[in-house]
């Protein structure tokens, strides 16, 4: 649409706000919607995207307008990212201001400008993929992420699915790796739709959803999702066991795990069953050594999903990595007792660094030598996926089309105890 003074005025104030990094940039935005109820459906997507187009690329968009305020970075934005003339801003952006931000080009900025990233964790990212991968890895998570779908195998099929959408006129295709997937045209409102309603489908990126093959549930066993949230990979774990057996989803947010009742009944799943820790401590010990598989998609600083939540890589610093690193470790050392001997361990992250990822799951497999590792890849070709990034799952957006993900698998031994 046209931005008039009036739309560009909102744009910088919610940007204003956002620019704090004091909350989730996608929550402060519905508490301005709130505040402002004028606000027409076209005009609330036109400040989101102008938003999250400078969340994504603040970096250059302040060497250009050569500011960090919020009026120029909106200016920036609307010029360097969404192509619009001079002419059609003349009225409403200062002339001088224009001229610059279309003067300078990307190849004169630094490397870490380029990439859109704080130095910190350029410099991060460079150390351990090199300079020209780090940069690819950078470009792909500015571009905004496809919406995936997960089918529910257990009621209708991949196919079946995909014709309800294109009678409503939604294109899909199936996504490359995940069986149960399919990745829309555009961002139509799926939760509007019958399929979603019936809880035939749920909102999750391809690369969640392999998490579920990865640990790959057989029917009738025990199943537990230690860092459940609100239980989209425990939905998808029960949909593979198609209703048999149990699936214990963890979290310590009972608020959090609140949400999981009413979409389990959607999709018409019976056998998850929530534990609050902390809360229900003595339910959880009651479990130790007796689950056939456990998933610990830990808490992390989500640096993978900068495709959906471009402001993370502003609200966490190197300090928080480490505090993180630490975090997950403790999670892994305490969910690794739930399982059996001959049970499967799956630690995951939509991080990108290796102090998450590697970093905890070296330390972790030196400090339990129960635990054997397991080849992702041997684990996903043994289910007819044809997705071999070595031992360890890597996903990145350039390279798969997913979040950034990383997973390490391990057995334990038959005797439950280090050798």
């Amino acid at each position: 649409m046209r931005p008039t003074r009036a739309l560009l005025a909102h744009a910088a104030a919610a940007l204003s706000r956002c620019l704090r990094f004091d909350a989730p940039a996608d929550g402060l935005l519905s508490r301005y919607w709130r505040s402002h109820p004028g606000l027409g459906q076209s005009e609330r997507a036109f400040v989101a995207e102008t938003v999250f187009a400078v969340l994504r690329r603040k970096r250059s968009l302040e060497a250009a307008a050569g500011s960090a305020e919020a009026e120029p970075l909106v200016a920036a934005a609307l010029v360097r990212v969404f192509g619009l003339s001079a002419r059609a801003l003349q009225e409403l952006v200062d002339e001088d201001l224009l001229a610059r931000i279309r003067g300078i080009r990307n190849l004169e900025l630094p490397a870490a400008v380029r990439a859109e990233l704080p130095d910190w964790l350029w410099d991060r990212l460079a150390a351990e993929y090199g300079g020209d991968e780090a940069l690819r890895i950078a470009q792909g998570l500015l571009n905004p992420a496809p919406l995936d779908l997960r089918v529910n195998l257990a009621r209708i099929d991949r196919a079946a699915a995909r014709q309800v959408l294109a009678e409503a006129g939604l294109e899909s295709v199936p996504t490359p790796h995940s069986p149960a997937g399919l990745r829309l045209a555009g961002k139509p409102a799926i939760n509007r739709h019958a399929l979603f309603a019936g809880g035939l489908v749920e909102v999750q990126d391809e690369g969640s959803q392999l998490l579920a093959w990865l640990l790959a549930p057989r029917r009738g066993e025990m199943i537990g999702d230690y860092c459940a949230g609100a239980g989209g990979k425990a939905l998808a774990c029960a949909m593979l066991m198609r209703g048999t057996g149990r699936v214990y989803a963890m979290d310590v947010s009972a608020k959090r795990l609140a949400a999981l009742g009413p979409r389990a009944a959607r999709a018409g799943i019976t056998n998850v069953h929530t534990v609050v820790l902390g809360e229900d401590d003595a339910r959880a010990r009651r479990l130790a050594g007796k689950l056939d598989r456990v998933l610990v998609d830990a808490p992390c600083s989500g640096f993978g999903t900068l495709r959906r939540n471009p402001d993370l890589k502003w609200r966490h610093g190197a300090a928080a990595i480490a505090e993180l690193a630490a975090k997950q470790r403790r999670i892994l050392d305490a969910a690794a007792p739930l399982v059996k001997p001959g049970g499967r361990l799956v630690y995951a992250t939509c991080s990108i660094l290796r102090d998450e990822n590697d970093g905890v799951a070296d330390e972790f497999q030196r400090a339990h030598r129960e635990f054997q590792p397991v080849s992702c890849a041997g684990l996903l070709g043994a289910q007819r996926i044809a997705l071999d990034t070595g031992e360890r799952l890597r996903l990145l957006p350039h390279l798969h089309g997913t979040d950034g993900f990383f997973a390490a698998a391990f057995v334990k031994n038959s005797f439950g105890k280090g050798a």
